[in-house]
């Protein structure tokens, strides 16, 4: 007896999935906390500046998804055992070329946000955003791509938080700042241990597929215990941060942290999915809290 076909979901269901939405916090997480450390010392909002940001964010944020959807399929990554959400190469949803040259039009559009935010940035935004475009391609292509190696969490952490943060201050204030710094790490931090779940999730597949992660030399236990470290870590660095306004709200975030740690260490298989998501809400929630503590 043949198995049933799946069905193919619309074309723009296709292309909202493909795109991987659920990602898009992590990104526009550290950019609203940029933003809002600059309005709490300033108290001053360039609004077209702060929706230009966060659309250049978004977009190398889905022109990566997108060409890492592409390039794991061609890499022979995503497979029928794999335990995480539906790819759209891999699905059949789109070919491997459509999915790149969507994924150069989302790194286009960055381009062209980007040369607007240099108008106001100067030399610094176009360092940032050069490194950031370039860092979108290196993670899956090219002979070395960074996901296929040890070194992705540090990645995540460089652009999903200091980058990001610093970025989005600097071009409210036009001013650097030390606090952006310490709340880019802080967020950053997280933000690696969201890659560390998926790689913990995907471990074995990948390692088939000559994936050679950090979780690959770790282990399981050891990357529980980085895990770990990686949630409780953020709080303890917001709670003794010079930051104005009231940083012990941080505390409110241990339990959650504590109980994302133990569930790491029930959870196996596909369950491992629900675990990747509530790591980036608690991202999210530490962003709440900062915004929290700069109003008491």
């Amino acid at each position: 007896m043949s198995s049933p076909t799946l069905a193919i979901p619309p074309f723009i269901t296709r292309c909202i999935l493909a795109a991987r939405p659920k990602t898009l916090p992590l990104t526009l997480a550290p950019v609203c906390a940029g933003i809002t450390l600059a309005i709490a010392e300033t108290n001053q909002f360039a609004l077209w500046i702060a929706l230009c940001t966060l659309f250049a964010a978004m977009a190398i944020q889905i022109g990566t998804n997108l060409y890492n959807d592409a390039a794991d399929f061609e890499r022979g990554t995503d497979t029928p055992d794999r335990l995480g959400p539906q790819r759209a190469t891999a699905q059949g949803w789109f070919r491997a070329s459509q999915v790149k040259t969507a994924a150069h039009l989302m790194f286009l559009l960055a381009f062209l946000l980007g040369m607007a935010l240099l108008l106001r940035g100067g030399w610094p935004i176009l360092s940032i955003g050069i490194a950031s475009l370039t860092a979108g391609y290196a993670y899956t292509a090219g002979s070395r791509p960074i996901a296929y190696g040890p070194f992705g969490e540090l990645f995540v952490l460089a652009f999903f938080g200091i980058v990001t943060v610093v970025g989005s201050h600097y071009l409210q204030t036009l001013v650097f700042n030390w606090n952006a710094v310490l709340i880019g790490i802080a967020l950053g931090l997280p933000a690696a241990a969201v890659l560390l779940v998926n790689n913990y999730r995907d471990l074995e597949t990948d390692r088939a597929a000559g994936r050679r992660t950090l979780c690959h030399y770790l282990g399981r236990s050891g990357a529980r215990w980085l895990y770990g470290m990686l949630l409780l870590a953020p709080i303890l660095l917001l709670v003794f941060a010079p930051l104005p306004g009231a940083t012990e709200l941080f505390i409110i975030a241990l339990p959650l942290a504590v109980v994302l740690i133990m569930q790491l260490r029930r959870g196996n298989g596909a369950e491992l999915n629900t675990q990747l998501a509530r790591t980036a809400l608690f991202q999210s929630a530490l962003v709440l809290l900062l915004i929290l503590s700069f109003l008491f």
